[in-house]
């Protein structure tokens, strides 16, 4: 079996899956609020690797839980990254005109709508996972809603971009520099998975093992993440490189030099790949998702 293809076809189609899901979620209509839903889905749609929803659907399937269930709560994450994309953006923050090859959202349509947009995608995230729709269990959704908000709070994903945003201005160290991408970009991937085991109710030594692949596998990326910006190709990853050398800010790739930087890398994805043979056949795609993050061009 070519494991390639076959990744990328699944990846395929579960972005094709979740897409429908968001467009039925996201529907445009000719009320008051027609502005803001037509910004929210000009990024929403504006393409992407959905590489975290399809870790939510992989990781629920070996617990055999409903694609329904599975689908929405892929929606939910991807509702919280393109959020956090958006306001990544803004003026304020990273000051980015191009993201996935067209221009960012407060550049297609104000600072304002960004900013609401991206608000509105943070709460329909929410809204998602405490409905009966995503799962039958009560205290299911409300596990899924308290692990999201956890991930995407003042100990996750928005305390590890205040970090970044303060990084340029300190010298930090490899300890320091490993903590912050576990916030910023570790811990929406570390819930990705973890929400999987959550709908399938899964015993806590698999989801140990889980949370062990994710954490591997988010220092990795973020890691391929600093050479793409260094040695990418601009019109590939479909934004501005070479900003965080820019910046003066530390990264893995300045910090270890590219060469060790790309080994560390190939170290955490044999390290995650192996967390996952408890798992047997039914881990394939997981699998070849950690090996695709290595190779990654964009």
């Amino acid at each position: 079996m070519d494991t390639t293809a076959y990744l990328l076809e699944a990846l395929a189609q579960t972005s094709t899956a979740v897409e429908k899901k968001l467009d039925r979620l996201l529907e445009l209509s000719t009320a008051g609020e027609h502005r803001l839903v037509e910004a929210m889905r000009y990024s929403m749609f504006a393409g992407g690797k959905r590489l975290r929803p399809f870790l939510v659907v992989c990781s629920a399937d070996l617990f055999g839980v409903e694609k329904l269930s599975s689908l929405r709560a892929a929606a939910a994450v991807e509702c919280i990254h393109c959020y956090s994309l958006i306001h990544d953006d803004l003026p304020a923050m990273d000051d980015d005109e191009m993201r996935r090859g067209k221009p960012t959202a407060h550049i297609e349509f104000d600072e304002a709508t960004a900013i609401l947009a991206g608000d509105a995608l943070q709460s329909l995230a929410f809204e998602i996972l405490s409905s009966p729709e995503t799962h039958v269990d009560p205290n299911v959704r409300c596990e899924l809603v308290s692990k999201l908000a956890k991930a995407s709070g003042m100990h996750g994903m928005v305390g590890g971009q205040m970090m970044d945003i303060e990084a340029p201005e300190k010298e930090i160290s490899m300890g320091e520099v490993t903590h912050l991408q576990h916030m910023k970009t570790g811990a929406l991937i570390g819930y990705s998975v973890a929400a999987g085991a959550i709908l399938g109710k899964a015993s806590a030594h698999k989801t140990k093992l889980l949370q062990s692949y994710a954490r591997d596998l988010g220092l990795a990326f973020q890691i391929t993440d600093d050479l793409l910006d260094l040695r990418g190709n601009e019109k590939k990853v479909g934004k501005a490189l070479s900003k965080d050398a820019d910046k003066g800010k530390a990264t893995f790739v300045s910090l270890l030099g590219e060469e060790r930087a790309q080994n560390q890398a190939k170290i955490l994805i044999e390290q995650a790949i192996s967390r996952l043979d408890e798992f047997g056949d039914s881990a394939v795609l997981l699998k070849a998702l950690a090996q695709y993050v290595l190779n990654r061009d964009k």
